[in-house]
């Protein structure tokens, strides 16, 4: 009797063995692969010399006192990222013999409602959209009727440097904004 019920023991353990051996389970598995691209900040300084912006701005010669010449200065957001935007704008003189003069006898029309002057830029008083282009920071640049004969002969260079930073998660406003490029 022993031995049949030590029989019928390893009969069972054998079949609860079989048995879970065969149980089914079902199962699954994923992968994803995501990809994350951040944008960028990209601008483009346009200088036309005409009203309707379809002449590219060149140097001009020949210039005489109490001349208004057009230069018309924007720049277009060619980026993905929305930026604020900032301009330094520096006027030199120079005579004919290469000697710095003051530059009191040039003047722009700066635009001071669409930007503002601080710390010797002038920033776009709002976020730059991609696609966008600001409104000009001035139209023209103005040689003084009063400029003698030691003006003959002189040039005068406004230099134009544009600058962008974000403007996602980088404060309201450019004024407060952060990360700045450094003048080159």
């Amino acid at each position: 009797m022993k031995r049949k019920l030590l029989i019928v023991s390893v009969l069972a353990i054998l079949v609860a063995v079989t048995a879970a051996g065969t149980l089914a389970y079902f199962t699954d598995t994923g992968t994803a692969h995501n990809v994350i691209t951040t944008g960028n900040v990209k601008i483009e300084l346009k200088e036309w010399a005409d009203e309707a912006c379809e002449q590219p701005f060149q140097d001009k010669t020949g210039v005489m006192p109490g001349t208004k010449v057009t230069k018309i200065v924007k720049v277009e957001n060619t980026g993905t990222g929305a930026a604020f935007v900032r301009l330094r704008v520096e006027t030199e003189v120079l005579s004919a013999e290469g000697e710095k003069m003051g530059p009191k006898h040039v003047s722009l029309d700066f635009n001071q409602t669409d930007w503002i002057y601080q710390d010797g830029y002038y920033y776009y008083a709002r976020s730059l959209q991609p696609g966008e282009t600001t409104v000009p920071l001035f139209t023209a640049v103005t040689f003084a009727a009063e400029m003698g004969n030691t003006y003959q002969n002189a040039t005068a260079h406004v230099n134009v440097s544009a600058y962008a930073v974000q403007s996602a998660n980088n404060g309201d406003d450019p004024l407060n904004a952060e990360g700045w490029p450094s003048d080159a």
